[in-house]
């Protein structure tokens, strides 16, 4: 049975966002003064007192979009209020009532016996005083808060809870949670769109439409799952504002939290300075990552795919591990397939070895290649091997010197281990150890080393 909807509504400007954030208790939505800043439904899950339910944030009703997605915005706002099981219609009672707050009243008739009018930024007991102007929208009495310094937010989620008391029981655990990045256009939010068999997010030609990170929860064969939709990245020195700013810090936030990232490339571009630069963050995070090549269908005829990922392997030279997916987001092709190729990355980074199998397959790859030697002609050695985490798998390696082991040999080691270990096409971190040792030994290597 699906949570109760809770949607909140209103002109640019009146807080909407804080609203959200202050009800989920962390920063959810981008809050901004510059209007226009939310434009998909941006959600999250409350609880106050065993009372679950989901708090949905939407554009701006009425604004004059920048981008000229004023349609696109006003249909999601639609998709929302049509969900809801309660909406509140958030107004500035600093500012009384606009004409726009009339529009939005307007577009709210009919629906009265779901509205809930709430008067936010009641920073003073003087503003108080303005809150009844608002019973001529026909909404009943005003709620008066402050969602930015916290005042009445205790309040209204009694309210809620009282409301929505039945549905005491949590929502299901994801079973994975998925980061979709990527340059700006490569087709992020007709992924989420076809993942949730619904226009869940905004599409448009205009580059940037998609501003903040977006949980989209969807269900695949009973189980449900979370994809996270971030802006679209480009390049630093051309960001235009404080809100592309923000909206990298989410994207770099949500591949933290997720346990597979998606990192979306244009078939119908060149790999560049921004996919690069993804790459590495997701290297460096030891993040299990799909290289998912989307618009496949505008490629065809200019190369087939064991081309392409040769193209791959050479120009995002950071993850030869990363296995590479072809889709079609707008037709739905493949998108499926994806969240399947998924899960076996979640399952291999999960994995464990024991002592035995890992000290044979290092017996192996020493095998292979000897360490180094260092100065004085010292031989590098090492021990053997453990494994002490997971997600990323997490090996320690126990050596008696691991100043001696440079860079190159380090690599070596990590690929012919992924290979020969039951997580190959995702990241392993290697810890590299020096094992203790009496202090007339260490005495000695030290003398060694400084020889």
């Amino acid at each position: 049975m699906r949570l109760p909807i809770v949607a909140i509504v209103g002109r640019p400007n009146v807080g909407k966002s804080s609203l959200l954030n202050a009800l989920a208790g962390r920063r959810i939505s981008i809050v901004d003064p510059t209007a226009g800043v939310t434009r998909d439904r941006v959600s999250a899950l409350c609880e106050h007192e065993g009372a679950w339910f989901e708090v949905i944030d939407t554009g701006g009703y009425g604004i004059e979009d920048r981008d000229r997605l004023t349609e696109d915005v006003e249909r999601q706002i639609g998709f929302a209020v049509d969900a809801a099981d309660l909406i509140l219609l958030v107004v500035d009672i600093r500012e009384g009532i606009t004409p726009l707050d009339r529009e939005v009243a307007k577009f709210l008739q009919g629906r009265n016996e779901r509205v809930m009018l709430i008067a936010n930024k009641t920073d003073q007991e003087a503003h108080e005083a303005g809150a009844g102007e608002f019973l001529k929208l026909g909404f009943g009495p005003a709620l008066s808060i402050s969602a930015l310094h916290g005042a009445g937010i205790r309040s209204l989620r009694e309210t809620l809870a009282e409301r929505f008391r039945a549905a005491d029981a949590p929502p299901a655990d994801p079973v994975m949670r998925l980061a979709l990045v990527g340059r700006r256009n490569v087709g992020k939010s007709t992924f989420v769109n076809a993942l949730a068999g619904e226009p869940r997010m905004s599409v448009s030609e205009t580059p940037g439409t998609t501003r903040d990170s977006v949980d989209v929860r969807f269900e695949k064969d009973g189980r449900t799952f979370v994809v996270i939709d971030t802006a679209g990245v480009r390049k630093v020195r051309k960001m235009a504002d404080d809100v592309e700013y923000y909206a990298y810090a989410r994207a770099q936030r949500a591949i933290r939290r997720a346990d597979v990232a998606l990192l979306l490339i244009d078939a119908t571009q060149s790999v560049g300075e921004v996919d690069k630069r993804l790459a590495s963050a997701l290297v460096e995070q030891h993040k299990p990552t799909i290289l998912v090549v989307n618009k496949w269908d505008l490629a065809k005829g200019r190369a087939g795919t064991d081309d392409y990922g040769d193209y791959l392997s050479q120009t995002l030279t950071g993850m030869p591990h990363a296995p590479i997916a072809f889709t079609t987001a707008s037709e739905a092709k493949n998108v499926l397939g994806v969240v399947e190729l998924a899960e076996q990355l979640r399952k291999q980074s999960l994995a464990r070895v024991e002592t035995g199998p890992l000290n044979q397959a290092l017996a192996e790859v020493l095998a292979m290649r000897s360490p180094p030697s260092g100065r004085g002609g010292r031989p590098a050695k090492i021990y053997y091997v453990t494994q002490v985490g997971v997600a990323p798998p997490t090996l320690v390696l126990f050596c008696n010197n691991a100043a001696l082991l440079r860079t190159d040999y380090r690599r070596f080691v990590e690929k012919q281990l992924s290979a020969r270990l039951p997580f190959p096409e995702v990241p392993i971190r290697l810890i590299w150890r020096q094992r203790q040792s009496s202090p007339r030994a260490a005495a000695a290597s030290k003398r060694d080393d400084e020889t």
